[in-house]
């Protein structure tokens, strides 16, 4: 796991075990926020270890910026803290969380002592935490999914976007209608830096071109999705449509993007035929 300093007191935390996932942490001089855990449980408990060692008292809130579980696995380690998820989180997490889990741990040994924690503060619209001397702004971001959330703290300006923002937009289980009013909302904060729900932090010089490249991605696979429909080509034509001829680069998150962008196509392919969308129970296996 990769730690790394971004202001004072507040850190981010890398997983090196799956698909770059992050998390944050903030700490106060009245307890300690988290946004986001890591998805295997050492992983998380590393985090829980530098808090013990760097913080102030217990941590006080957890934050979930959505539902899949390589964002919410170590939310059952802090049984004092309070979970704060939007009010869609908590049903997702009702529905399909203990059927996914069951089917994750069959799969991956390493899960076998994950519970299901469920958020007990729930919200719909633009809410606050202040905690000692951090204020953050939490704000909808669907797109990713229809209960992905952002937490801006307001003095640094640094925005954790959760998957609503990503190398390259992931929107098998929300849209790319959503995904980019989120990216456009992301814009209208103004944040400073972003750190995506997997990769690297972006800085305010990136921020920009990140955005807009996401934009055009996001037009450029609905256009030419749509423009295979209406030809009448088979599903098969899709793998035509390479990721950098929309202005994505294969690299990031060690070519895990080309898996991505694939899932993107197939998925809107499907809709554009009426057939529609994937089961939501059946979880991403990247993000």
């Amino acid at each position: 796991m990769r730690r790394d300093r971004v202001a004072d007191d507040i850190y981010t935390f890398t997983s090196d075990l799956y698909a770059q996932v992050t998390a944050g942490v903030i700490l106060t001089s009245e307890g300690t926020i988290v946004i986001d855990t890591l998805p295997f449980p050492e992983e998380t408990r590393e985090m829980i270890a530098f808090i013990r060692r760097r913080g102030h008292g217990s941590v006080r809130y957890v934050i979930n910026t959505h539902h899949h579980s390589d964002h919410t696995n170590g939310t059952y380690l802090f049984p004092e803290a309070e979970v704060l998820a939007h009010s869609l989180c908590r049903e997702a997490l009702q529905k399909w969380g203990q059927k996914n889990l069951a089917d994750a741990k069959r799969q991956t040994p390493g899960l076998a002592e994950v519970e299901i924690r469920l958020p007990n503060v729930v919200f719909e619209h633009d809410t606050y935490i202040h905690l000692g001397a951090h204020s953050l702004h939490i704000t909808a971001l669907p797109g990713h999914t229809n209960n992905c959330i952002g937490a801006l703290v307001e003095g640094d300006k640094i925005l954790f976007a959760g998957d609503a923002m990503l190398p390259v937009p992931y929107f098998v289980w929300g849209s790319p209608e959503d995904s980019a009013r989120s990216l456009r909302r992301i814009r209208e904060l103004k944040p400073e830096s972003v750190l995506q729900g997997h990769g690297q932090l972006l800085l305010r010089g990136e921020l920009a071109y990140e955005i807009e490249s996401s934009l055009h991605y996001l037009e450029c696979v609905q256009e030419r999705v749509q423009r295979l429909v209406q030809q009448g080509a088979p599903e098969s034509a899709l793998l035509d449509i390479d990721i950098e001829s929309c202005g994505k680069s294969r690299v990031p998150l060690d070519g895990l993007v080309r898996y991505l962008h694939r899932e993107n196509l197939f998925a809107l392919y499907s809709r554009l035929k009426g057939e529609g969308a994937q089961e939501e129970a059946q979880e991403s296996p990247v993000v």
